[in-house]
Parts: structure tokens; C-alpha cells; sequence
């Protein structure tokens, strides 16, 4: 004879499914929670995108995503407030006699996490590094950066070539020389908060021409009249948001105006008489060196970058 009893001798699903007082049927809701905190936004950060790596910090362990280029950066999982530094590519330098320096790109930073991330993916743009201007003309613009869907930073204005003023961007690009001996060019100008104005240009009977200094993060580029027309200095580099190790790196620095070769205290320096400026350094957003009489075409602006950081969840 079939006995139910028997063949199944558990009544516990008979029980919840019969009884009246169903809250007792759920006698815990550590599932519901886990799945709130772990899937739905909450709990701790897991995130993926550009180059990982982790450093302390005065006994803080942060993690970084450091883009050198674009691309994504995915929250899989939780919640969390990062900090961030966002530097958009550095002008190219100018051209002819006497080019201007290249602006450093234009640079945005938030150390006190306050901008929230939670599960979604986030496109990060790095800005490419502008070239330079050859043998007679304007350099290029640096490309914008942006990341987090909060801001975008503009690249560095151009160096300009003979007889032109700076071209503006996040720093200003230097003024081109004047080979004729006219009047002073001037300088490009920047973006409120994103860096300092391009130095102008200048004629000199010996240096036959000084191109101006490309704005940097930290200071305005040099005039090329104040160095008796010569190439003028860039604008200084500024520091920026601990990187991908706990080294302290500099950012954005101004390229030097040909004539005598400017300094590029940061980004590439000027070039000497019949020479060609130096290109920056990738992926510090900083100015190319302006050209004097050649036509050299393979150097540029350094292309931006883009880092975030958060305390490691691991720690938390």
C-alpha cells in the first residue's frame, strides 16, 4: 500500500506551504540583503579598465586605473567615491622662423572623492598629442580629454608659425617669431581652470626670430620679447594626482619657442637656428618644442591621460 508518510518523510514543505504565519516562513533575509548590496549598487567596489595597479599612501591603500589611451572603465559590481586626474593632449608646435611652443593640454582634478561610481561602464576619451607645424606653419591643436561623464578638459592650443599669434586651448600655444622684425604676436590664451596663456613672439637681429612659450599647467609661457628674441621658455609643468606608483609626476607642461631653443621646463624643448623642436612626453599632456626653418613633421604634443583612484575595497 502507498504510504505518503514514508516516501516522504519530511512535512517541511508541506508546513511553509500550509502555514498562516508566512513571515516565519523566511527565517532569514541574508539573501535579500546580499542581493541589494552586492548586484543592485552596494557594497564594495569591482571595477576593470586601463592599467591596474595599487599603492599606500600615509597607511591609505588606493587603487588605480591609469588610461593611456581610450576606452572603458567598467563597474561590474558595488559603489564607490574616486578621485580622478584628467589631462587632455598638448599642443603641437609652430613652424617657419621662429615657431611658437605648444599649450599643454588642459587638466582636471578631484582629490576629495566626491564623485560617486556605481555599476555601469563609463567611456574615458585621452587626447592625442597635436603635431607640429613643419617648416612654415601652425601646429595642431591637442585632442580633449574626458572621463566619468563629469568633465571634459581641452587640449593644449597650437604653437604658432611666422607672424601669428597662439593658438588657445587648455594652456595657450606660443606666438610665432616675427622674421620681418614687425610687431609683437601674442600668445594664445586657456581655459578658465585648465591652465595659463601662450607667451608671444618677438623679432631679434642676431636670433632673427623667438617664438613664445606654450602655457603650462602651472605658470604662463615666456614672452620671446622678454628674452631679447630669443626662443622663450614653456610654462612649468604642474604636479598631479599620485600616478601608477607613489611617485609624485608631473603634467602638462608648455613646449619651448624656437630661436636659441626656449626651454620646455616640462614639455619639448625650442629648437635652435635650422632645427627642430623636441616632442613631448607621451602621456603627460605637455607642449611640443616650436620648429625654426625646417620642416620636420615627427614631432608632437604628448597625449593626455587619464587616472582614477579609490581606496582599495580589500582594506576597507
Amino acid at each position: 500500500m502507498f504510504r505518503q508518510d514514508r516516501t516522504n518523510p519530511s512535512t517541511a514543505i508541506s508546513n511553509w506551504r500550509g502555514r498562516r504565519d508566512t513571515p516565519k516562513a523566511w527565517p532569514s533575509t541574508a539573501t535579500s540583503t546580499w542581493l541589494n548590496g552586492g548586484l543592485f549598487g552596494g557594497g564594495p567596489l569591482t571595477a576593470f579598465g586601463g592599467i591596474i595597479t595599487q599603492y599606500e599612501d600615509s597607511g591609505t591603500t588606493y587603487r588605480v586605473h591609469t588610461f593611456r589611451g581610450s576606452g572603458k572603465f567598467v563597474v561590474s559590481s558595488g559603489a564607490a567615491d574616486v578621485d580622478y586626474l584628467i589631462v587632455a593632449g598638448g599642443g603641437g608646435g609652430g613652424g617657419a622662423n621662429g615657431g611658437g611652443g605648444g599649450g599643454a593640454g588642459g587638466v582636471s582634478e578631484n582629490t576629495s572623492g566626491s564623485v560617486a561610481v556605481s555599476a555601469g561602464t563609463y567611456t574615458i576619451v585621452v587626447g592625442t598629442g597635436g603635431a607640429t607645424g613643419g617648416a612654415s606653419g601652425n601646429g595642431t591643436v591637442g585632442g580633449d580629454s574626458s572621463a566619468l561623464g563629469v568633465t571634459t578638459v581641452d587640449g593644449g592650443g597650437y604653437g604658432a608659425g611666422q607672424n601669428t599669434a597662439g593658438g588657445n586651448g587648455g594652456s595657450g600655444g606660443g606666438g610665432g617669431g616675427n622674421a620681418g622684425g614687425g610687431s609683437n604676436t601674442t600668445g594664445g590664451t586657456a581655459t578658465a581652470g585648465q591652465g595659463y596663456a601662450g607667451g608671444g613672439g618677438s623679432y631679434h637681429a642676431a636670433a632673427h626670430a623667438g617664438g613664445g612659450g606654450g602655457g603650462g599647467q602651472a605658470a604662463v609661457g615666456a614672452n620671446s620679447y622678454d628674452a631679447g628674441g630669443a626662443g622663450a621658455n614653456g610654462g612649468t609643468a604642474g604636479t598631479g594626482l599620485m600616478g601608477i606608483t607613489a611617485s609624485t609626476v608631473s603634467y602638462a607642461g608648455g613646449g619651448g619657442g624656437a630661436g636659441h631653443g626656449g626651454d620646455g621646463t616640462g614639455g619639448g624643448a625650442g629648437a635652435g637656428n635650422g632645427d627642430s623642436g623636441q616632442g613631448a612626453v607621451p602621456n603627460t599632456g605637455s607642449g611640443c618644442g616650436g620648429n625654426y626653418s625646417v620642416s620636420t613633421t615627427g614631432v608632437a604634443g604628448g597625449a593626455g591621460i587619464v587616472i582614477i583612484r579609490y581606496v582599495d575595497p580589500s582594506t576597507l
